[in-house]
């Protein structure tokens, strides 16, 4: 495979949890692959423009004591935060959190769900500190969260633990969407140039 061949490769795959964890794991990067992505979501739910790079000295500052992430982590990233902002703004809602695979434990997918609801409001937060108000239904969504990143890591493997982190899931999908809806600033040319920038 040619060295463009890679890159285009590269550049078309989508980034899912288990690569993004290998690459932090490799670069000895001590933090969640969820709770990044997170953190990314919560701050393009709270407002947070497509054309700001500061996520990345947020994301030093949060997980690595400000210093900056090996190159292998920053490449992984961005593509990680193109990628967020063009599924958010499909109109067939594809957008999906990163979180371990199906084939992962539940005890696993559930630490990982916690994480990653942690992260939200973590970057919600940090976006929308300096203008705190928002709507009722927003706040239940951020006291849900809040709930939802205390939750046991004790699971059983069980049908009903398996729906209920199905329920609980798609429940935090469809409000980080709401807060979307709500807060958000999407770019002015809307998601066809999101994807164009991602692929070049």
């Amino acid at each position: 495979m040619t060295e463009s061949t890679s890159n285009q490769t590269a550049e078309h795959n989508l980034i899912d949890f288990a690569t993004m964890q290998a690459i932090l794991t490799s670069e000895s990067v001590e933090c969640h692959a969820s709770e990044l992505h997170g953190v990314l979501t919560g701050l393009v739910c709270a407002g947070f423009e497509f054309e700001n790079q500061g996520y990345v000295v947020m994301l030093h500052d949060l997980f690595n004591e400000g210093d900056g992430f090996p190159s292998a982590v920053k490449k992984a990233l961005k593509q990680m935060y193109h990628q967020l902002w063009t599924n958010i703004l499909d109109d067939n809602y594809s957008f999906s959190m990163l979180l371990p695979d199906d084939d992962d434990t539940i005890a696993e997918r559930g630490h990982g769900l916690s994480m990653w609801v942690q992260g939200f409001n973590l970057g919600f937060g940090l976006q929308h500190k300096d203008n705190p108000v928002v709507s009722d239904e927003i706040k239940e969504v951020l006291t849900d969260f809040g709930e939802i990143a205390n939750l046991s890591d004790e699971m059983e493997e069980d049908e009903d633990t398996e729906q209920a982190y199905f329920e609980i899931s798609e429940y935090v999908r469809i409000s980080a969407l709401l807060c979307f809806s709500e807060l958000a600033t999407p770019p002015n040319s809307g998601s066809n140039e999101v994807e164009k920038k991602v692929i070049h």
